[in-house]
């Protein structure tokens, strides 16, 4: 009989590990599939800010050249 208990004992702890593994599991895929999305989006605004960064170097430059065009023509 105590053989029995043992033996149905570790089968219950065996099924409340298997369930808090599961639990863990299901946590981390949330977790996983969050940082994802954030990191897509990070990707996505850094792309953004690197045409309007170089949009405003563009003009930069462009307003650079039409001074030195003014200064040579004055």
């Amino acid at each position: 009989m105590t053989a029995s208990n043992d033996l149905q004992a570790q089968v219950q702890q065996l099924a409340a590990r298997i369930d808090r593994l599961l639990e863990l599991a299901r946590r981390l895929a949330d977790e996983n599939r969050s940082l994802r999305a954030g990191q897509e989006q990070l990707v996505n605004e850094r792309a953004q800010l690197l045409s309007k960064n170089e949009m405003a170097r563009s003009r930069v430059e462009s307003m650079i050249s039409r001074l030195k065009s003014l200064e040579n023509n004055a």
